[in-house]
């Protein structure tokens, strides 16, 4: 019945995108991500089920204290639809990675050419910064199955941490300039900066970024303890290690093209179609994956895969649809009751207090902190764009922006409810709570990065 529901809710927000200007559609989507929430409430648990029903309480009361019409108790739901469509479908682009055996060729590469576990994890998290740069969610499943094959060759103690801090960390990185991530067009959005004027400074935190996780995993304990296993484990690896089939490298040029087309499709799509971005990508997985899969002569086992997902994958989504449906719920109940203004006097009153250069600081925690309580960075920077607008994004408009987009990257590496760590937690079977704790001491040397950075950018 769930899993039903929450189907139904996903098609309903993709027909009332064609159709924007019928509200009766929109009131539909409304009620099913209402029942949705409501059908979650069986097994959704924890922290998911605290946060969620502050969300719909704290939303409920707005309307009820701002004497909002009774519709609005149903009308304010469906608001994050578009996330969890997102979350649902963007999965479905790993079908083709699995069915073309893609990872026995990386596999190749990796057993000819990788020669330490510090080698392997720098190449995953390479992979995944490149996967991220064209494909957002899609590199996560992307990276782990062209990867995760070759990982139990290596000296690794936990392989499910090591593969999450890899991917998860090399796919951070890019949200913080690929124009094909919701968040710089939300921010760019919000800020009203040129994407060509930020985009330097943006590749430089960026890059940045991945260079100190390579040196977080490379300093001389740990590599001393790595050639020590290294050592011990490679007569025993050596015995268990099946021949080499020399495997063919040049099909690995499939998902070169397969991301530049993708990428260059949404591109073509969204200059063309008023729609949203979520909703273009949205649109388009199934179809691309599908024509992937016929160019590799997998077609007939393609839409048996797809029901395989639905059937499997959906079901176990029913913490994100309560969450982020919660939150939409929260959010739309803030701007109709008015206590969205609220919000703006209090970042305004904090500017004022503890002046630009303490502000730029505190800055990228705001969207950090949110994320603890399932808010999107996306919806933490526009409750505080407002104030941002009167004062301080006048005076530094660079320097506020890359704060902003630089401060959602912790959101995303430690916010448990959040799509990065929800689809990585599903993939490895792991709670996301753990998985936060795993990005734990690699976010604290990002924010200090990002905080001298920031600082260096309004010195000059």
């Amino acid at each position: 019945m769930a899993r039903f529901l929450y189907l139904l809710a996903i098609l309903s927000y993709m027909i009332s995108s064609f159709f924007p200007k019928q509200p009766v559609l929109h009131m539909t989507v409304s009620v099913l991500s209402m029942l949705a929430v409501l059908i979650s409430l069986r097994f959704v648990k924890g922290l998911a089920l605290i946060f969620g029903l502050f969300f719909l309480i704290g939303g409920g009361a707005m309307l009820v204290w701002s004497g909002s019409a009774p519709i609005h108790f149903i009308s304010s739901f469906g608001e994050m639809i578009q996330m969890v469509t997102l979350f649902a479908l963007i999965p479905i682009l790993s079908i083709p990675i699995r069915f073309g055996n893609y990872a026995d060729e990386v596999h190749s590469i990796i057993r000819k050419r990788v020669k330490s576990a510090t080698q392997l994890y720098m190449l995953t998290s390479a992979a995944s910064y490149f996967f991220s740069s064209f494909m957002n969610l899609a590199a996560l499943p992307m990276t782990y199955y062209s990867i995760s094959s070759s990982v139990k060759e290596y000296p690794i103690d936990n392989k499910k941490r090591y593969l999450s801090r890899a991917i998860t960390h090399g796919y951070a990185m890019p949200l913080l300039w690929s124009p094909v991530t919701p968040i710089v067009g939300t921010v760019l959005y919000l800020t009203g900066t040129a994407y060509s004027k930020i985009l330097p400074f943006l590749l430089v935190m960026s890059i940045g970024g991945l260079l100190l996780d390579w040196v977080s995993i490379s300093h001389p304990l740990q590599l001393f303890r790595r050639r020590l296993q290294w050592k011990r484990a490679k007569k025993e690896t050596a015995a268990s290690l099946t021949p080499l089939t020399g495997g063919r490298p040049a099909r690995l040029f499939h998902i070169l093209a397969a991301i530049i087309l993708l990428n260059a499709l949404i591109t073509l799509l969204d200059h063309f179609f008023s729609f949203s971005f979520l909703f273009l990508v949205s649109l388009i997985v199934i179809p691309f994956a599908f024509l992937w899969c016929i160019l590799i002569g997998q077609g007939k086992p393609f839409f048996p895969g797809v029901v395989r997902h639905f059937q499997t994958y959906i079901p176990k989504m029913q913490n994100q649809f309560f969450i982020f449906l919660s939150a939409g719920f929260f959010i739309t109940a803030l701007n109709v009751s008015g206590a969205d203004t609220v919000v703006t006097q209090w970042v305004n009153t904090l500017i004022h207090f503890s002046g630009i250069r303490i502000f730029l600081i505190l800055l990228p925690l705001i969207p950090f902190a949110l994320a603890f309580i399932g808010l999107h960075p996306a919806i933490g920077l526009a409750l505080i764009s407002a104030a941002l607008h009167s004062d301080l994004l006048n005076k530094s408009p660079i320097v506020v922006t890359v704060a902003m987009l630089g401060g959602a990257i912790p959101a995303f590496l430690m916010g448990p409810y959040n799509a990065t760590l929800g689809m990585m937690s599903s993939i490895i079977n792991e709670k996301p709570i753990k998985l936060s704790n795993w990005n734990f001491p690699f976010t604290c040397l990002y924010l200090v990065l990002l905080t001298l950075f920031v600082q260096l950018l309004y010195l000059l």
